[in-house]
């Protein structure tokens, strides 16, 4: 997603579906939450904004932060927790090559009293793919065939492909979501004050008040009925900042109580050595790349002198000129890695195909290289470049790694670059309407596993939506996805990430860490987060 919520889950391999899977899975059925009290309002503090609360039209990280809190998957992970195990679901196991059944757990309700049945689960998956929204998490459901609600706790999910046994990872991300289809339509995309009023919360929390990327009250949810527990801090607010400086401000004097998402590097840096404050940080599965528009990039599809022999050596000029180590070091002091595939380092079948086929093919940049591929394919120099970045949703720090970026590329006397910077509610609209020639995007995993990194940006119904399609790619992103021999599994990934690299639709950057910040006298994050940690409300507390 846009740079979205991290959605924790296998680490490696394919999932097996035997025993094991399957008493992971059959959990005994819960009443409704016992909403906590501990403690006072808990108020957190974000630079990110929301693009929309009705879940078939969001994919990023502010809207998935209030998201992920009022309304409830049929499976998720709890923290500290590798595998997926029952939210709303009781149950779920295999009962075919290509279908799964789940049971929901008895008596579910939504916050406004409507009841929670196989019906709107139906409702909502079918609603997703529907709507199919540009910014929307359909991409995720690339190989549900079908949906059927036999009876009112019973949901049966007919996939397209057999032995997918990454289906379960899928329904606990974003494009899991349950929706009152009493309150959604079924063909469009809700708007955020309808859905306020209609109170269709079914997470541990549910929104009291709210003003749109300024204030957020939410109050636990006593009709959640999910395995992920009572929430512990009863009030939460979400307050949005315009100016990380400010935010850092505020946490540092206790206006605010946890910051998720995002201040700077040299922020995150002074407040590690403030008494009253704790920085938590991890390893975190987020990455930082560059699209390329295939229509509107330097002779791209859509230009007056479209050439894709000329195009293809402006993005493979691009990457040759590249310094990933000089961005980790000097934007951010190496808390970010270089990164040479859209597959983070550390998953199961990551390959650094950038690294063997740009620069100096040792990870570093080659002026030469780049020279040479534009003379070779007749292109004028400097080619002119429009590079569009976001400072809001992927930071401030954002404007110095475009600025480092700029100098890097027109050092080389191969590139003039415009730089420009646009706000994210605009910036998500923008891009998919081929606006933006090239521009920054970021990423965390709905799941943990290569393919959550390759099928969103190179599969037919891509989420990038840039224009690039490669049917040899698809190919092996759909054998890759079935195929339950590791080594087997290995192999295709690594086919796929070379042949994506060969072709440059978008440009690896970096690989990032995970930081949040709270005040001493809030609990329940842990002092090291994991790649698999993700920011839940419902285990805060404040003494």
């Amino acid at each position: 997603m846009a740079q979205h919520g991290i959605r924790p889950s296998r680490s490696l391999g394919a999932i097996s579906l035997g025993t094991a899977f399957l008493v992971i899975l059959t959990g005994c059925t819960s009443s409704k939450s016992s909403v906590g009290s501990a403690g006072s309002a808990i108020t957190v503090g974000t630079t990110d904004q929301v693009t929309s609360l009705d879940p078939a039209g969001a994919w990023d990280a502010g809207s998935g932060t209030i998201e992920s809190e009022v309304y409830a998957t049929l499976l998720s992970v709890k923290n500290g927790a590798t595998e997926v195990s029952p939210d709303l679901a009781a149950g779920i196991e295999p009962t075919g090559p290509k279908q799964y059944t789940v049971t929901l757990k008895k008596n579910l309700e939504f916050a406004n009293g409507h009841a929670l049945t196989s019906s709107d689960v139906k409702f909502s998956f079918d609603r997703t793919v529907r709507i199919a929204d540009e910014n929307g998490p359909s991409s995720l459901l690339y190989d549900l065939d079908s949906v059927a609600a036999p009876t009112p706790t019973t949901v049966v999910f007919t996939l397209k492909s057999a032995h997918d046994t990454l289906f379960p990872q899928v329904l606990s991300t974003a494009a899991g979501y349950v929706v009152d289809e009493q309150v959604f339509p079924a063909d469009k995309i809700l708007d955020d004050r309808s859905i306020v009023a209609a109170k269709p919360w079914n997470g541990p929390y549910g929104v009291r008040s709210y003003d749109k990327n300024s204030l957020v009250s939410f109050t636990a949810n006593s009709a959640y009925g999910g395995g992920l527990g009572a929430a512990r801090t009863k009030n939460v607010q979400l307050k949005y900042y315009t100016d990380a400086s400010n935010l850092k401000l505020d946490v540092q004097q206790g206006t605010v109580d946890a910051v998720y998402r995002t201040l700077t590097t040299a922020d995150l840096d002074d407040l590690s050595r403030k008494k009253d404050v704790k920085v938590h940080t991890g390893s975190g599965n987020g990455i930082r790349y560059i699209v390329f528009d295939f229509k509107t990039q330097p002779y791209g599809t859509g230009t007056e002198n479209a050439d894709k022999a000329k195009a293809l050596a402006v993005r493979r000029a691009v990457a040759d000129s590249v310094d990933r180590a000089q961005l980790a070091r000097q934007v951010y002091k190496n808390s970010y890695q270089p990164l040479y595939s859209s597959v983070p380092d550390g998953l199961t079948g990551a390959t650094d195909s950038f690294k063997s086929l740009y620069g100096d093919k040792k990870g570093g940049p080659d002026k030469a290289a780049a020279a040479a591929r534009l003379e070779a394919a007749k292109v004028t120099t400097p080619v002119k470049l429009d590079l569009q970045y976001n400072g809001d949703h992927y930071g401030s720090s954002s404007a110095d790694e475009y600025a480092l970026l700029k100098t890097q590329l027109e050092a080389t006397g191969l590139f003039k670059v415009n730089l420009q910077s646009t706000e994210w509610t605009q910036y998500g609209k923008d891009r998919v309407k081929h606006l933006y020639p090239l521009y920054q995007l970021g990423w965390y995993a709905d799941y943990l596993d290569a393919d959550n990194y390759l099928s969103p940006f190179y599969s037919a119904n891509s989420w990038v939506a840039n224009g690039y399609s490669d049917p040899a790619v698809r190919a092996l992103i759909k054998k890759e996805e079935t195929e339950t021999d590791p080594a087997r599994r290995a192999g295709l990934l690594k086919e796929a990430q070379d042949k994506a690299a060969a072709a440059v639709p978008l440009l690896p950057l970096l690989q990032g860490s995970t930081a949040i910040v709270t005040r001493e006298d809030v609990g329940g994050v842990p002092a090291e987060l994991s790649s698999a940690y993700q920011f839940r409300w419902a285990g805060l507390t404040k003494k």
